[in-house]
């Protein structure tokens, strides 16, 4: 015993310089199976003491500078190597030749435009498939150092460096490219057979760059290009009967006021020419446009010929933001798979679809913010079509039955313009409406329908019978008239109701009927009360602001109580000692009041309002001491006066009778 009590002290020394040891020698890293995560800890050099299995060694967001086998502590069986974002600007020449694993390597937001400038390559790059070199102040002709010995290398970004020029030879030493990203640079040459020797490439990103034009466009294998965001006055194929395998081209905001002229062999699946300088649709004018030989051909009565090129297998066709001002029925004439058409914020003054149409796949169609007066649809050529956007335009007079066409119509966005709505037809009459007007009636796909801003003055009863809307927007329409029945057909189906800024004194409708209603919005109006639920209520969500409400209900509270989550109430001149059935709601239930800073109620008749979280039932058990007076002036005066009036009557009754004989 005496032995182990001399021992104790030695022991504890030797756990503790362990414990210590261990400590020194633990990384900072965070290890995770094979995976390394040294980011964010201000490093300088790769830590020597990780496992010797990791695949995966994340350095990122670090101090390292020099890149060199000590400052990587000879990791040389990693898979996937991060270095984004730290300071590097020397790299050791052959660095990477022993890793045979590597198969990622981030380089981004680095500075290794300083390590270009010693025109050293850093090769060979031997077993790696996806080199990031983004942002790091490369200009042309200094890629060729990192990029030469690359024979595996399949995704490669040169996004965000100063790139000028993309020369013939620029990817000479990476021939197994699939993917090339050149976003953001500043690129206005592209050397004839600049990608050419890249006969496995398929997704070509030049966005953001001050190309002018192409005009040859000949790489037949790309499936992805995306010239966004140049200057592109120009796009034009060369005339082949090669069969391109291109399926997005991305050709928005450029400068360019024709339509491009794609290969006449295509599978283009998506294209926007979106935010360009478009006046037409058409291709014409020039003779080296008129002989490229496209199946598609139209000679208008001047005789310049039309072309209108192949697209049918196109998708989506994005040519909002432009300045065209018509589109002949000719244009869509092979575009027999479009399922999204945008030509909002254009020039358009009218629209028909004929028979001839070929848009019977055509599911969203957005004309939105143009100058559309007339718009009709021939019967049987919008079969599939589920949304349309008409809003921002100028329709006032359509045919009555103009939706009634779209067998497939789910969702009608028509806010602001100049619409009525018609009455349903009577029974036997079903075809019959008045002209000036539209039927929502018996439309029995449509579930959602804006009609805000479209200067509507009545909502004629049973509107839309048979048509099972789940949400209503009636909003921004001064003086909007609802009736009783205005709403009926829509009791198993409504769901979000819009009536906001309509100047409504008075809601006619009862809300309480329409049994799956969840979403109100009544704000802005001139309500001074709301209507009595007749039975429990299923709104979840309320909006009440800036209206005349003083008072509401005890019953209706009552009915809102129950399913109510979320209550706007702000700028109503609410009574706080009318209402403490809705206050008690409002603080102790679970119903959310978001603008509950700027709910007020009135407690005196000349104070100050009260947020309604500050009032309580005993301010208004007792009354202030002038209502007191006067209530006691009030009653006093009331029992003087009956007192007064019993005397006089008694003494009327005990005063003496006079004698009304005469003596002789």
């Amino acid at each position: 015993m005496a032995a182990f009590q001399l021992l104790l002290p030695v022991l504890v020394s030797y756990v503790t310089a362990s414990l210590h040891r261990n400590a020194r020698q633990l990384s900072p890293c965070q290890v995770v199976q094979m995976d390394a995560f040294c980011n964010d800890l201000n490093l300088r050099t790769a830590p020597s003491n990780l496992p010797h299995s990791i695949q995966t060694l994340d350095l990122s967001r670090n101090m390292l500078q020099n890149l060199t086998e000590e400052s990587l502590a000879f990791h040389t069986g990693i898979h996937h190597l991060n270095l984004h974002s730290n300071k590097i600007q020397f790299i050791q020449p052959g660095l990477f030749k022993d890793m045979v694993n590597l198969k990622v390597l981030d380089l981004s937001r680095n500075h290794l435009a300083v390590f270009a400038l010693s025109k050293t390559n850093i090769g060979p790059l031997t077993a790696v498939e996806t080199l990031d070199l983004s942002n790091n102040g490369l200009y042309t002709g200094m890629t060729d150092y990192f990029i030469s010995q690359s024979p595996s290398l399949v995704n490669l970004s040169l996004n965000g460096n100063s790139i000028t020029k993309v020369a013939k030879q620029s990817f000479c030493g990476s021939l197994a490219l699939r993917n090339v990203n050149l976003h953001n640079n500043v690129i206005l040459e592209i050397e004839d057979g600049a990608f050419d020797a890249l006969a496995y490439l398929t997704e070509l990103d030049l966005s953001k760059n001050s190309i002018t034009c192409i005009t040859d466009f000949n790489l037949a294998q790309l499936k992805v290009l995306n010239l966004s965001k140049n200057s592109m006055e120009v796009f034009q194929t060369e005339d082949s009967d090669v069969t391109y395998e291109l399926l997005y081209l991305d050709l928005s905001q450029n400068k360019m006021p024709y339509f491009p002229l794609i290969p006449r062999r295509n599978k283009v699946v998506y294209l926007n020419v979106s935010r360009n300088q478009l006046q037409s649709v058409d291709r014409t004018g020039t003779e080296e446009l008129e002989n490229f030989g496209d199946t598609f051909v139209s000679h208008n009565p001047s005789g310049v010929s039309t072309i209108y090129q192949d697209f049918s297998q196109l998708k989506y066709l994005d040519m909002s933001y432009n300045q065209i001002s018509s589109i002949p029925q000719s244009f869509y004439c092979s575009m027999g798979s479009l399922e999204v058409l945008n030509v909002s914020n254009n020039c358009l003054g009218s629209l028909f679809v004929c028979h001839e149409s070929p848009l019977h796949t055509l599911k969203i169609l957005d004309l939105s913010h143009n100058a559309l007066q007339n718009l009709s649809f021939a019967e049987n050529t919008l079969g599939s079509l589920e949304e349309i956007y008409l809003q921002g335009n100028a329709l006032h007079t359509m045919d009555p039955l103009t939706f009634q066409r779209l067998p497939s119509i789910k969702s009608m966005h028509l806010q602001q313009n100049n619409l009525n709505i018609c009455l349903p037809p009577l029974e036997g009459h079903k075809d019959q409406h008045p002209s000036g007007c539209l039927s929502f009636s018996s439309i029995t796909t449509l579930h959602t329908l804006y009609l805000s801003g479209n200067n509507l003055k009545v909502i004629p009863e049973y509107a839309f019978q048979n048509t099972p809307l789940r949400l209503l927007d009636l909003s921004l329409n001064p003086g909007l008239e609802i009736h009783q029945h205005s709403l009926s057909g829509l009791e198993n189906s409504l769901a979000h109701l819009f009536l906001r800024e309509n100047n409504i004194s008075r809601l006619n409708i009862d809300l309480s009927s329409l049994s799956s209603l969840k979403f109100v919005d009544l704000s802005t109006n001139r309500l001074t009360t709301l209507p009595t639920w007749n039975k429990d209520s299923s709104i979840e969500s309320l909006n009440l602001q800036n209206n005349n409400l003083v008072t509401l209900e005890y019953d209706t509270v009552l009915a809102l109580e129950r399913s109510l989550k979320t209550l706007y109430m702000g700028s109503n001149p609410l009574s706080c000692c009318s209402n403490l059935r809705f206050l008690h709601m409002v603080q102790r239930s679970a119903v959310v009041v978001p603008d509950i800073d700027t709910v007020t109620c009135i407690h005196l008749e000349d104070s100050e309002p009260v947020n309604i979280e500050l009032v309580t039932q005993e301010m208004c058990h007792t009354l202030d001491s002038r209502s007191v007076s006067v209530i006691v002036i009030v009653v006093v005066a009331l029992v003087v006066i009956v007192v007064l009036a019993l005397l006089s009557k008694v003494c009327h009754q005990r005063r003496p009778k006079r004698n009304n004989t005469f003596n002789a």
